[in-house]
């Protein structure tokens, strides 16, 4: 009776192995804490999302099952190496990340070592894909947005004096107010530089110092704990020049800072809402029906542009692994040179660095009455 029993039982192991599903693993490397925690969640809501419209994959003649693994960098070069080990651990196929250059950047060898690609979503420092042949992104870079931001700044808000303050020691803030300031001085006007420490939650003296200048617009290209700060202490001081920021700045926890205030605040990003009716509607109902998402997204069901690219990235990335035939990482990360994608933000291809080939960037700016965005132009970089 045992014997038949043991023989019972491997048949039915047997069986059910012959029906268990086949998983691909996609490590999602973003910050859920830490100062740009909200950013890297609304990021990763994108994701999420077309993960739950698509969950499966056909990678050469077998479907398998999308498996977002996770992995908290927690916004910081410190803690961002044993996340990319985690994911490394995890066995992922490729990694989509991160909300921040930093800590893309600090992460980036390990995923090199073990040859996994990674696709870097709105991590929009230089040094990200500069030098190496596996991290991709799907994002404009920063000269092309602080030229951008600058040409907008001195030829539509006729600015000429700027004043710029980044975090000190972080990537994306130093980088991107160092390319702003390039341009703007190009352009012909004057560019006053500063920088605060990490940890700062007093930014009153700073905005003293750009009203002593004359500054025509404070640029601040830093991150949400920041950013939200300087505006409300900006509307305490009464302060009359715009707040001028990049990407980072496009939440609508930005858009709460502003509200009810006489604070102009202009960003350049990725996209805007009403660029792509179904994702939008589609979208905004998932986050209504579900409340972590909802929660996730700030308590509301705007559309942060972070979460449009999260959304096109997951495709890019389901897409290399259908050209590559396979789950091995070094097979998807050849395939994603050849991957062309048109996506809600635009058509993504990768140049021969790993950058997308981006033309454009969307300006809008916050309504203090209504509180919400509002497009303003789509900004080139002659323009």
């Amino acid at each position: 009776m045992m014997k038949k029993f043991f023989a019972f039982v491997l048949v039915l192991c047997l069986a059910s192995a012959c029906f268990a599903e086949e998983v691909v693993k996609i490590g999602v490397y973003e910050p859920a804490s830490g100062d740009s925690g909200a950013g890297g969640k609304q990021e990763m809501l994108g994701m999420q999302y077309a993960n739950k419209i698509t969950p499966y994959v056909e990678i050469g003649g077998v479907k398998y099952k999308v498996e977002l693994v996770y992995a908290d960098n927690g916004s910081s070069t410190d803690k961002a190496p044993s996340a990319a080990q985690q994911l490394v651990s995890s066995k992922v196929s490729i990694v989509l990340g991160s909300y921040g250059s930093g800590v893309s950047i600090a992460g980036s060898q390990y995923f090199a070592d073990a040859g996994i690609p990674a696709v870097g979503v709105t991590c929009t420092n230089p040094q990200v894909t500069a030098g190496n042949k596996h991290y991709f992104r799907v994002c404009f870079l920063d000269p092309f947005q602080g030229t951008v931001l600058a040409n907008y700044a001195y030829k539509v808000l006729g600015a000429r004096t700027a004043y710029c303050l980044a975090e000190l020691g972080n990537d994306y803030d130093v980088g991107l107010a160092h390319y702003f300031q390039e341009a703007f001085e190009k352009l012909g006007g004057k560019v006053i530089s500063d920088t605060f420490p990490t940890g700062n939650s007093d930014f009153t003296s700073y905005l003293t110092n750009a009203a002593m200048y004359g500054a025509d617009v404070f640029f601040c290209p830093v991150s949400l704990a920041y950013s939200t700060q300087i505006i409300a202490q900006a509307a305490g001081q009464g302060a009359k020049f715009p707040i001028l920021g990049g990407d980072t700045l496009d939440s609508n926890k930005v858009v709460e800072a502003a509200k009810g205030t006489n604070v102009k605040v202009v960003v350049s990003t990725f996209y805007q809402e009403g660029g792509s009716k179904e994702f939008d509607e589609g979208f905004k109902a998932w986050l209504n029906e579900d409340k972590e998402a909802f929660t996730n997204n700030g308590g509301n069901d705007m559309i942060s542009a972070v979460s449009a690219m999260g959304f096109d990235a997951y495709y890019v990335a389901l897409m290399a692994l259908k050209a590559a035939g396979s789950t091995d990482p070094r097979k998807v990360n050849e395939a994603l040179w050849n991957v062309k994608y048109n996506g809600v933000s635009g058509a993504i291809a990768f140049d021969e660095t790993g950058d997308a080939a981006r033309d454009s960037a969307y300006i809008k700016s916050v309504n203090n009455e209504k509180g919400e965005w509002e497009f303003v132009a789509v900004q080139k970089v002659g323009e």
